[in-house]
């Protein structure tokens, strides 16, 4: 009689991260630290062209993700949680170490919670989309009703707290993520496609060059009424109109010409929290010390480049164990225990 075959146990595989997303997320955040770098030395025309166009879709890119990712948000007790520790709490740290730099450099202590500073309107809008979540996915046409609500946005002058009007206004980059699909990603990772993408990312940047001087900056600000801007109510909306299409054409560019294997840099990508929040403290300090050989061309690209490396070493593992407390506090002591269901 033969012995019996040993019973062998199956576990199912890990969950597996698709390297796409943690690769366009630091490539974005790279943008967002360069971007800020140079926001000083805009006197520069090339710095200013650069603004302009990294501007237009950086921040859109990173809330058509947030949108992507944010999919299944519900209001049970756990997600919840994540949403105080990843976001609330964060806020709140942050709005006071932002604060530091002007009591030092200004001698003024100005805290106001609902009036976010800085770049820390992301967190307050991110948490203001992300608690919307269950009702855009109850409309039929929540991008139609999110374009509209950001088109009336810049017709009043809304206030300053709560952000409104950068959470409005870029609402529907969050509505387009949440409507996106997995084979709307892997449609764009098909050759044609890519090619398509880096001649638009091409066409684009030549564009800035040329109409970089004639384009206001607020306008990529998202956070003033058209009439603060200057312009009537009809040729604000269209303005507007026009870029939400270049933002969400240059977001499909970009994420066509992301790899989509394994990078050198995956890992980094999923830490851009830190980049994001940490990298002001930084520009804050550096922009003090920008001298004549950072108003020259050769100065701007250097200092793009310094925020390419500033980015990569934000998002490494020394940083994240030094900063965790900042970025993503243990609030576990601060919740009660969760039921499990009977």
């Amino acid at each position: 009689m033969s012995a019996p075959t040993p019973l062998r146990v199956v576990l199912p595989p890990a969950a597996h991260r698709d390297p796409f997303f943690d690769n366009a997320k630091f490539l974005a955040i790279t943008l967002v630290v360069s971007g800020h770098l140079i926001e000083d030395l805009r006197d520069v025309p090339v710095a200013h062209a650069a603004y302009l166009y990294v501007y237009t879709f950086h921040m859109p890119l990173f809330i058509v993700l947030s949108g992507y990712l944010s999919r299944n948000f519900t209001f049970s007790s756990g997600k919840a949680r994540k949403l105080i520790s990843t976001l609330a709490v964060p806020y709140v740290i942050f709005e006071l170490l932002y604060s530091l730099p002007r009591l030092v450099l200004y001698g003024t202590l100005d805290i106001s919670l609902l009036d976010p500073y800085y770049l820390t309107w992301f967190l307050m809008s991110l948490f203001l989309w992300r608690l919307s979540t269950p009702v855009w996915q109850q409309l039929r046409w929540p991008l139609v009703v999110a374009v509209g609500l950001s088109l009336l946005s810049g017709t009043s002058r809304l206030p300053d707290e709560l952000s409104m009007n950068r959470t409005l206004g870029l609402l529907p980059f969050y509505v387009l993520g949440l409507m996106l699909r997995p084979e709307h990603f892997a449609l764009l990772r098909r050759g044609p496609v890519r090619i398509a993408g880096a001649v638009t990312l091409a066409a684009g940047a030549v564009a800035a060059l040329l109409l970089h001087t004639h384009v206001r900056t607020e306008w990529i600000r998202w956070r003033h009424a058209n009439d603060v801007i200057g312009v009537d109510d009809v040729t604000g909306s269209l303005i507007r109109l026009g870029m939400l299409a270049a933002g969400a054409l240059l977001v499909a560019a970009f994420l066509a010409v992301t790899p989509s294997r394994h990078t050198r840099y995956s890992g980094l990508g999923t830490a851009t929290m830190y980049a994001y929040l940490l990298h002001g403290l930084v520009v804050k300090v550096a922009e003090r010390f920008y001298g004549d050989w950072a108003q020259t061309v050769p100065g701007v690209a250097v200092v793009a480049l310094l925020g390419v490396g500033l980015a990569a070493l934000l998002c490494t593992a020394p940083v994240r164990r030094a900063t965790r407390w900042a970025v993503e506090p243990d609030m576990s002591w601060a919740f009660t225990r969760l039921r499990r269901p009977a």
